[in-house]
């Protein structure tokens, strides 16, 4: 999978840009503030239709615009024009000049994996945090995760707005709640299949990958569901033996929206034991081997942007991290810090130069090393 091109109108800073992307590493370079990671967050935005930094997709727009474009030139088994139209009012996305009514059926087939400082929060943050990526990771995989996953959070919301109505009107009759709960467990369960195969595809590369950066192989991760391990009938007992609680409280207790993923470094969890780096190195990790799932699955690698990758890692580990980039996966990575990657000479790569949402300067360097992971 491959974007040839980005063509951009009112994103961001970007008023006017079109650009073209070396099939295998394209470093992204410029001073803070100059439009690097609004580059990247376009070609996330191209491909799955929202940002990864703020939820409000107005915000998008360039200042005193009323509305901004996306469009990019991808390959994945043929050549195709995705476009995403920004509006005040909301967004529309075309395939090939063809507008695409489900955003599901946008998304379908093409895929990046993504690195973000903010990415820190997946192990720092609540376990809402760390499912939210775990969402995403497996969506790319399986559109019909995703399909299950909106069934079930929709069934989450009527049956916690059920449970406030029997807390006020106790002649509500339990029928309707019986039968939410029933579609409930039987959604909320093969979200959890998909979410355990996931995990244990991940478990192994992620220690493999680990050992790669840090020369460490201690790093594991779990997966905690009160599914696990039991029948649809013994978690049916379950949110009957919580029902009065959820009763109590107006929203149900017992479900895969419950469930988190622990990182273990020497058997102690990176969120209250690791350091800022130990996390990060465990971050990037969890991103490689997100990688080589996809490829597993798919047969396909997706894209991989590392949007400020080199900050706060030592030259040793920095080196290490490019040492696993394929020729085969197209890379973006961003950095300020460009005269210090003496490294980069063993690549092939283009370089693009931002400044004030322009790309002042292009220029492409060396012959691309073949490494293996």
């Amino acid at each position: 999978m491959r974007i040839n091109s980005l063509t951009l109108l009112n994103f961001r800073n970007y008023e006017h840009l079109h650009v073209k992307f070396d099939d295998k590493l394209n470093l992204i370079y410029g001073k803070n503030g100059s439009g690097k990671t609004n580059l990247i967050e376009a070609i996330y935005v191209l491909f799955l239709t929202r940002s990864f930094r703020i939820s409000n997709e107005k915000n998008l727009i360039t200042f005193s615009k009323d509305s901004a474009r996306v469009e990019g030139d991808i390959e994945k088994r043929g050549a195709y024009n995705y476009r995403v139209y920004l509006t005040k009012e909301g967004k529309t996305v075309k395939i090939n000049g063809e507008k695409i009514k489900k955003i599901s059926d946008y998304i379908t087939n093409i895929a990046l994996v993504l690195f973000h400082p903010d990415d820190l929060k997946f192990i720092k943050d609540a376990p809402s945090t760390r499912r939210k990526t775990l969402n995403i990771s497996i969506s790319l995989i399986d559109i019909s995760y995703l399909r299950a996953l909106n069934q079930y959070q929709t069934l989450l919301k009527q049956r916690n707005a059920y449970l406030r109505q029997m807390a006020i009107d106790s002649t509500q009759p339990s029928d309707y709640l019986n039968i939410l709960t029933t579609k409930l467990i039987e959604f909320g369960y093969e979200i959890y299949q998909k979410r355990l195969d996931f995990i244990t595809n991940m478990q192994k590369y992620i220690a493999d990958v680990y050992k790669k950066i840090t020369d460490l192989d201690n790093l594991e991760l779990l997966y905690h569901s009160q599914y696990d391990k039991l029948s649809k009938e013994q978690i049916l007992e379950l949110y009957n033996k919580n029902f009065e609680k959820d009763l109590k409280f107006g929203k149900t207790n017992v479900g895969i929206h419950m469930d988190d993923l622990c990182f273990l470094l020497d058997g102690k969890d990176l969120k209250d034991y690791g350091s800022e780096g130990q996390q990060k190195n465990a971050i990037i990790a969890y991103k490689f081997s997100e990688l080589e799932i996809f490829k597993e699955k798919t047969g396909n690698y997706p894209l991989l942007i590392l949007d400020d990758l080199f900050s706060e890692l030592d030259v040793e580990k920095i080196e290490h991290i490019l040492e696993l980039l394929k020729p085969d996966v197209q890379t973006f990575i961003t950095t300020t810090e460009l005269n210090t990657l003496d490294f980069l000479k063993k690549f092939s790569y283009k370089e693009l130069e931002i400044n004030n949402g322009q790309v002042v300067k292009e220029s492409n360097h060396g012959k691309w090393k073949s490494w293996t992971l």
